[in-house]
């Protein structure tokens, strides 16, 4: 199976028709029972387990390309798909699919006293667009739960990710198909055409939501550009704080493991904070440990009185996202000291504090304005997966309509339903 870039002579046309065709599938899909939905995810499971050297295949078309345009380690191993990488994106699946169905559950009901019933039942919102970059696993993850939440979605994928991507749609396509659904109830854009993506954004009649996952740059632009509403993440300007009262093998374990496991990723640590008592106890051989690992290391005045060859950090340090082999570190007086930094140049992904203190992690957990706020964990743990959702449509730090890691529930609204026997006004 050999996808090629479709040619697209009329652009605006051609949008019109993907975003049609959503809203048409939408209708569909919404009225689908739970268990025809479910059906239909695992079909996408097994088609990709049964696909897999495709897919592989078509991944590998693409890394071909990433390397000889220079691009960085980081992302060619968030473009990589190797057998085991395609494993969990099927197991991703299954694990969305045999989670409860969220469309149809009542979230309240009452009866009025002239015996009018009012029900706020959840449903689907429709509609979604997803626009991402060189993350091919995001194209399984965003059609599952998409489809289990009852919404139809167009998935456009960054240009490094083109082939891997439209393998990945193929067989969500033909599972569709096999299991009595429409196909266009989950569209791949088969165009890199920059100019599509303007186009898309202003289909507010068909497309309900938009999700954008990727850099801060293209995040920008989709929330400057879309008059349909977004849902994003800026960045994930993530936060350690070792407190006091950390030991320090719990010290040492969490803040390598949210450094170093994997930096390319949004809840990779990108900041450490040390309480300055502990500091000069601490921040030493975690450093060198940090440094045997390649880790490049950028600290304040008090940071670089305790350790050699570290660099001075400026103030656009403290609100950088690396996403590299790099992570900011500073001294603090104490927690209120380190919940003021982590609000001030945070970006409310995700933060962490270390501490054998309740009282102290209690008061980070209510002072720090961030979705996601770790005690005694890895900042790596801030994942839908790891949260029991299957997947993630993507983790948002914004307040509305949703917070943090987005599951299927997550895509969805509520109606009132009222029930009256003859009632008027």
């Amino acid at each position: 199976m050999v996808v090629a870039e479709q040619p697209v002579d009329d652009l605006p046309a051609y949008v019109e028709r993907l975003a049609f065709g959503a809203r048409q599938a939408s209708y569909v899909v919404a009225r689908l029972n739970g268990q025809r939905r479910t059906d239909a995810l695992r079909a996408i499971a097994a088609g990709l387990r049964g696909e897999s050297s495709t897919i592989a295949a078509a991944n590998e078309r693409d890394m071909r390309h990433a390397r000889e345009s220079g691009i960085g380690d980081a992302l060619l191993d968030r473009l990589r798909l190797d057998a085991s990488r395609i494993e969990k994106m099927a197991e991703a699946v299954e694990e969305v699919a045999g989670q409860p169905d969220p469309i149809g559950e009542t979230l309240s009901a009452h009866v009025r006293p002239d015996g009018l019933r009012i029900e706020k039942r959840r449903v689907p919102l429709g509609v979604v667009a997803v626009i991402y970059e060189a993350r091919p696993n995001v194209t399984a993850d965003a059609a599952a739960l998409c489809l289990k939440s009852g919404n139809a979605c167009i998935l456009r994928g960054g240009r490094e990710s083109f082939h891997s991507n439209a393998a990945i749609g193929q067989v969500i396509g033909d599972s569709l198909e096999r299991s009595g659904l429409v196909r266009e109830a989950v569209q791949i854009v088969g165009t890199t055409d920059r100019a599509l993506v303007p186009l898309l954004l202003k289909q507010n009649q068909y497309i309900d939501l938009v999700v954008p996952r990727g850099g801060e740059g293209l995040i920008r632009t989709v929330v400057e550009q879309s008059t349909i509403p977004v849902i994003k993440h800026y960045a994930g300007n993530c936060h350690v704080y070792v407190h006091e009262k950390c030991p320090y093998d719990r010290a040492e374990a969490i803040v390598l493991n949210a450094k170093l496991q994997r930096p390319a990723v949004c809840n990779a640590a990108e900041t450490i904070l040390f309480d300055a008592s502990i500091a000069e106890r601490f921040l030493p051989s975690i450093a060198r440990k940090l440094g045997e690992a390649g880790c490049e290391i950028r600290g304040c005045a008090r940071t670089i009185k305790l350790l050699d060859g570290v660099k001075q950090a400026t103030e656009q340090d403290w609100y950088t996202e690396y996403l590299d082999l790099v992570v900011a570190v500073k001294i603090v007086d104490g927690l209120d000291e380190a919940i003021a930094h982590i609000n001030k140049y945070g970006s409310g992904h995700t933060d962490a504090i270390l501490t054998d203190s309740v009282a102290a992690a209690q008061r980070f957990v209510e002072g720090v304005d961030s979705a996601n706020t770790m005690v005694n964990c890895s900042t790596r743990l801030s994942d839908g997966g790891v949260y029991g959702l299957g997947a993630e449509i993507g983790i948002s730090t914004d307040k509305l309509h949703a917070r943090g890691p987005m599951g299927a529930s997550d895509l969805t609204t509520y109606k009132y339903v009222v029930t009256g026997d003859g009632h008027t006004r």
